[in-house]
């Protein structure tokens, strides 16, 4: 029997900030309510439960924990959460569908607004443009002013017009939400998917803990050192404001004797190493104690604390709607700082004490500990330690099993290394790490990082060839040299770029190798993945290409420097980027779910990494990277190595 779906979308209140602090804190505020509740069970049509006024009725609070009843909403993670905490009991993701997802995953934005006007919906099947100005009315705290009676905050009774329309708001968010999930209905979402967002939902209920004395004290010890600095600032230079960026670039102009293009991060750590020392060798060096902006991260983690010391929803399922990898959300924990500091353990403990002087005394540069201390301040459960493991190089395998690049697979199969081997393929020499042609093995590093989705020159020197003194000219060289010694992986490049056009510009379905599969139908270009998840790209086509001087492919997205709906441009290389990204994501997710099906429980991942919190005594490394390097039935041949180590607190091994 086909199981009935409850459309769900509720208006809430709560003194803590939504967007600053995320949905777990959010209903842990002693005032957080619900407002209202607008719902609809299949086509009926949608009714809303004043919850200000009324308790909801038991019909509703049945159906909200039936497991014969879907329940679905845009961003289901905030209804759940929110009812969970309304009804005192955990709404199983399993119940749930998510209709944000399911957008993500056709090339859709991830808000509700924008994705009914990328789909052209009916204007009444469009979000009421109103309802931002309702919601800061009623479900944020207001400021208390003469005015409104020093309330700090706005009730019902307080404007039962705006009430009435709040109301109508909530009905016509469920009528939003319903159209587009019909009109995406002809796309089926594979249930392992689902199994995956399920496992995605338990990890960020889940959340991690955090090491909060370190946190606080890390934001202690920042805001001295900072004031400190700033008071040598206004000492050594007289400048009025020692955090003005204008005021200290033009004093250190006027020490130089020039104008300075830049007064960026890059521009003073050059200035610092070029000039004697002296006082504007010292204000730089303070300038840029200053400006550093890792302590950001522990006051995140501050706002994104539970009641129970753990940092919860920090993970966003298909983040990154081109591949379909996680995004980052609050923490990010995706760009936190590395640690290279070799006696971690100390610097952690002496700032954790608190003591500023003598931390002052044993380091240099704090806030360079501060931010190499980062990672540390996630730490496990009591009674657990973390088993950390990651894949290896596991886009450099993905993309050369995927093009039969034999050589490569063969250095994977023997456990070499693919730097040294691509650079003894690129120059025809031995390279030998800390050995024979040593030197050639960055280069290759530099190589394999930036050529393997068709980069330039450009793409090296973002990897820092210029850096390393490489002229333009042996830049090219080093490009020429890679793709001569990785003809395979060329050659696919331009295959899945023929196989793309010829898709958009004939409907054709085109096939390649390992069940890559291109078709155009709805208005999106599909590119169906040896897994038989496919990636979407909304509105394709073929259009002239200025910059290469030939047709190129064009598709509707969120620009990546803009953040807006508009035309993105792309290619074979960038499409093959995004096919290897996508299959390491499922090979990531893969190992997840085995994981987690023999206990071992994931707090969080990121990247093509995992950080499990582990009992004392159960479980090791070895069964870990054993499980995360199995076999996938889907994928004959491609070889999968996970490395680990354990550890008390969060880090890089």
């Amino acid at each position: 029997m086909e199981k009935r779906i409850l459309s769900v979308d509720i208006e809430t209140y709560s003194s803590v900030d939504l967007g600053e602090c995320g949905v777990y804190p959010y209903v842990e505020a002693p005032d957080f309510q619900i407002l209202l509740f607008a719902y609809a069970f299949d086509d009926e049509p949608v009714r809303c439960i004043d919850l200000y006024h009324n308790p909801l009725p038991e019909r509703l609070r049945v159906a909200l924990t039936d497991p014969n009843i879907i329940k679905c909403a845009f961003n289901a993670n905030f209804e759940r959460t929110c009812l969970g905490k309304y009804l005192e009991t955990r709404m199983l993701p399993e119940q749930w569908r998510c209709t944000m997802v399911k957008a993500l995953t056709l090339g859709l934005p991830g808000s509700l607004g924008k994705v009914a006007l990328a789909m052209g919906l009916p204007e009444d099947k469009q979000k009421d443009k109103e309802g931002k100005a309702l919601i800061r009315y009623f479900s944020i705290p207001c400021k208390p002013t003469k005015a409104n009676g020093g309330r700090t905050r706005n009730l019902p009774e307080h404007d039962p017009v705006k009430w009435d329309k709040f109301i109508r708001y909530c009905i016509q968010d469920v009528e939003v939400e319903r159209g587009i999930r019909e009109k995406l209905s002809a796309h089926r979402t594979l249930k392992i998917e689902h199994e995956y967002w399920c496992l995605d939902q338990d990890i960020n209920d889940r959340g991690i803990n955090l090491d909060m004395p370190l946190i606080e004290e890390a934001i202690h010890t920042d805001a001295e050192i900072k004031k400190s600095a700033f008071a040598e600032i206004q000492r050594l230079t007289g400048v009025e404001n020692p955090n003005s960026r204008v005021q200290i670039k033009e004093w250190v102009e006027k020490q130089l004797g020039r104008e300075l293009e830049k007064f960026d991060k890059e521009i003073l750590a050059d200035l610092e190493k070029e000039l004697p020392d002296g006082t504007v060798k010292r204000v730089i060096y303070l300038r840029q104690l200053t400006t550093k902006t890792s302590v950001k991260k522990y006051e995140k983690m501050k706002m994104y604390k539970c009641s129970d010391g753990r940092a919860r929803g920090t993970m966003q399922f298909y983040g990154a709607s081109r591949t379909g990898r996680f995004a980052g959300r609050g923490i990010q924990l995706q760009n936190l700082a590395k640690n290279h500091m070799d006696a971690l353990g100390d610097a952690r403990y002496l700032v954790r004490s608190g003591d500023v002087d003598l931390l002052s005394l044993c380091y240099d540069n704090i806030p360079d500990v501060l931010s190499q201390l980062v990672r540390t301040a996630l730490i496990p459960s009591e009674g657990c330690r973390f088993i950390v493991s990651d894949f290896s190089s596991i886009e450099a395998r993905v993309i050369a099993w995927l093009a039969g690049e034999q050589w490569r697979l063969k250095v994977f199969e023997e456990g070499g290394d693919i730097y040294c081997a691509s650079a003894s393929q690129m120059f025809g020499v031995p390279v030998i790490k800390h050995g024979i042609n040593g030197e050639l093995r960055q280069k290759g590093k530099i190589a394999e990082l930036a050529c393997g989705y068709g980069g330039g020159v450009g793409s090296l020197k973002a990897f820092g060839a210029d850096k390393m003194g490489l002229s333009e000219d042996e830049m090219q060289k080093i490009i020429t040299d890679w793709r001569l010694a990785s003809p395979h992986i060329t050659k696919l490049w331009w295959g899945v770029d023929r196989a793309a056009k010829k898709a958009i510009l004939n409907g054709k379905v085109i096939n390649l190798q390992y069940g890559l599969r291109f078709a155009c139908f709805d208005n999106r270009l599909f590119i169906q993945l040896p897994s038989k998840r496919s990636l979407a790209y909304m509105n394709p086509r073929i259009l002239p290409n200025r910059r290469f001087g030939k047709d190129g492919i064009v598709y509707d997205g969120i620009q990546q420097q803009s953040h807006k709906w508009g035309q993105i441009d792309t290619y074979g290389p960038k499409l093959v980027e995004n096919i290897v990204q996508a299959i390491a994501r499922d090979c990531l997710l893969i190992a997840m779910k085995k994981l987690d099906d023999v206990g071992f429980k994931t707090v969080s991942h990121v990247h093509d990494e995992v950080i499990l919190d582990v009992p004392k005594g159960i479980g090791s490394v070895e069964e870990v990277g054993e499980i995360m390097g199995q076999p996938i039935d889907w994928a004959p041949g491609l070889l999968l190595r996970a490395d680990g180590y354990e550890c008390n607190y969060y880090m890089k091994d």
